[in-house]
């Protein structure tokens, strides 16, 4: 059938129209109703935050555990420490490998930043709980730093860094749809007050990998400078999931998870546990990943034998000014020099 000229004009109109109805932008989705707990909660307030169009009320919990932080092993491609005899001091075996100031993978395109060595602050941190590390002590590692969450409220940051914090990890994002409401002041405020910083996720094993990663990537900007990102893996009693996969299940999901963030950060993830998880799922795995690990009552080489690690959360209890109640104490494992060779190697 002929269209007089009119109508075709008017059907064209239309069609027009309906094309461009179609092709706004994706809404965020509705956030769900998982509830995980990874930072020992407090009994303040719960503040809530927004993302894109959705506001996402983060639910408190009763968190009875102390769970802190703990992640190991050198930054770089198929790239591992390069292995010498173990030394023992007393009865606490101290590895003797040589300390992290290994390069990441390259990575992509991302404006690069001339970086001054920072001045490393010595540690004046206390411990609610002291342990005595004997010859072992953290106390002889060279730089230390901090984890911190929304239950840590306000901080002050540059008194936190005078009492020894170098650098820090802020909570980021847990599961698919859970964002800390004070990540993106920490991350700016950790920044002007010169701490290294970098976000970590905590993974939630009733979601898929895939929307963890891509949740994290919405949520934590690429920056130049910025430590490698974390993904936390534990066992955590208090979740809404209670699931247990098995040892292969979890890898899985751990290297989708972690590749979908290598690709877009440019940096090896580090990997952050427990030693119950570790011993689950760990033991033997991810040898060129680096590890920071939760060890606050040994030495790691105690607690994670034959594993080389790149940052050693020794305290879940510490004490500082500039942060209200208490805190993670974390140490990295390597020297001053090492430390400004590996972060200046983030940079690049």
């Amino acid at each position: 059938m002929r269209l007089s000229a009119v109508s075709a004009i008017f059907l064209a109109s239309l069609i027009l129209s309906a094309c461009v109805a179609s092709s706004g932008s994706e809404e965020a989705g509705t956030p769900s109703q998982e509830t995980t707990s990874s930072i020992t909660r407090s009994s303040g307030p719960v503040p809530s935050a927004s993302v894109g169009n959705a506001t996402v009320q983060v639910t408190q919990r009763q968190d009875a555990q102390q769970q802190a932080l703990g992640w190991t092993a050198p930054p770089s491609e198929p790239q591992a420490f390069l292995p010498t005899p173990t030394a023992r001091t007393g009865d606490v075996p101290i590895p003797a490998e040589k300390p992290v100031a290994l390069l990441m993978p390259a990575s992509p395109a991302i404006a690069a930043a001339p970086q001054a060595r920072a001045q490393i602050y010595s540690r004046r941190f206390r411990d609610a709980k002291p342990i005595n590390f004997g010859s072992s002590s953290p106390r002889k590692l060279a730089v230390h730093g901090v984890d911190v969450s929304r239950w840590q409220g306000e901080i002050d940051w540059e008194t936190l860094q005078a009492q020894g914090a170098n650098f820090v990890y802020l909570k980021a994002t847990d599961g698919g749809d859970h964002l800390d409401p004070m990540f993106n002041k920490n991350w700016r405020r950790a920044k002007e007050a010169g701490l290294k910083r970098g976000a970590y996720h905590f993974f939630y094993w009733c979601r898929t990998a895939g929307e963890q990663a891509d949740w994290f990537i919405r949520n934590v900007p690429r920056e130049a400078g910025a430590l490698p990102p974390v993904i936390d893996v534990e066992w955590n009693g208090d979740s809404s999931c209670k699931r247990r996969l098995s040892r292969e299940h979890v890898l899985e999901k751990m290297q989708v998870f972690m590749d979908k963030l290598e690709r877009y950060y440019g940096q090896r993830p580090i990997i952050y546990t427990s030693p119950d998880f570790y011993r689950d799922n760990l033991k033997g795995e991810f040898a060129d990943y680096p590890f920071w690990l939760r060890s606050v009552a040994a030495h790691p080489s105690k607690v994670y034998p034959g594993r080389k690690w790149l940052f050693w959360q020794y305290s879940g209890s510490g004490l500082s000014h500039g942060v209200e109640g208490r805190i993670d104490l974390n140490a990295f494992h390597g020297s001053e020099e090492e430390w400004h060779h590996w972060v200046a190697s983030r940079s690049n």
